[in-house]
């Protein structure tokens, strides 16, 4: 008893310590942010940067204040986030389903690689009048833009971590006469999980750039559209509001990926 007490007294005193730390990074996190919007809002001020071009936080501040209380912002958020979301969903499960098809079949493995490497190096930008002829200019088009980006990079990463799993591993299951699948669900999957968690975190950044990019071809609504019409009428501060927001539920879509994943290792663990 008296050795689970002191084990646990420990526990609860690193567990402090971890709280403690990530208090102290938040705390400079939140400092550092607040000390570049002050510097942006002097340079602004004092006309040390062009104001037409980089505004500076009071006036994107009140740019976000009266977009929502017009009510305007709101359908923009809305639309950006939904297809983000498809995108995001749609490519981790396409890409993992691919990657497992690809690790499945060594010959299928062999015949794709190059044009892996190809479509992961083409730009994808390029695609996006091809989707939107294809789909029309809307929502459908604006996914598959988002789905060029994510779903090559979830099956490079998700077939790399198939591929590194312990050898012996595999050895000891083929001994005891395991065929394909088992290989996969008992030590393949499993060592692997970790891995396609953290793809969700890579994907989020990546579905954000497919929709913006998406946005930026043919949308008349979101967030893309408004750094678009911003540029077109010279409301820079337009530009940079949306940025921001942007930028602030990017962060949020991110935080709520880490949140998952933590939850799921733990589970595992």
């Amino acid at each position: 008893m008296r050795r689970d007490e002191w084990m646990q007294k420990l526990h609860q005193g690193h567990m402090k310590q971890v709280a403690e730390w990530r208090r102290k990074v938040l705390a400079v996190q939140l400092s550092l942010l607040v000390c570049m919007f002050l510097l942006w809002e002097l340079a602004g001020r004092m006309r040390w940067i062009d104001v037409l071009l980089f505004s500076y936080p009071s006036k994107v501040f009140a740019q976000i204040g009266k977009d929502i209380a017009s009510g305007e912002l709101w359908i923009h958020v809305a639309v950006t986030v939904g297809e983000t979301a498809v995108g995001f969903l749609l490519g981790t499960l396409v890409g993992t389903l691919l990657a497992v098809l690809i690790w499945w079949s060594p010959f299928l493995s062999k015949v794709l690689d190059p044009y892996m490497v190809v479509f992961n190096s083409m730009p994808k930008v390029a695609l996006g009048p091809i989707f939107i002829v294809m789909f029309g200019a809307g929502f459908t088009a604006i996914v598959m833009t988002t789905l060029s980006i994510t779903v090559i990079i979830t099956t490079l990463v998700v077939y790399n971590s198939f591929n590194e799993v312990d050898s012996n591993y595999v050895k000891v299951i083929r001994t005891f006469g395991g065929d394909r699948s088992v290989i996969f669900t008992k030590v393949v999957l499993p060592a692997s999980f970790p891995a396609i968690v953290s793809t969700l975190k890579v994907n989020v950044g990546m579905a954000w750039v497919g929709v913006i990019v998406g946005e930026f071809l043919v949308a008349k609504q979101g967030l893309g559209y408004l750094i678009i019409y911003g540029f077109q009428v010279f409301n820079f501060t337009l530009v940079l509001s949306s940025l921001l927001i942007i930028a602030a539920v990017a962060t949020a879509m991110y935080q709520l990926v880490v949140y998952v994943e933590r939850k799921l290792l733990a589970g595992r663990r």
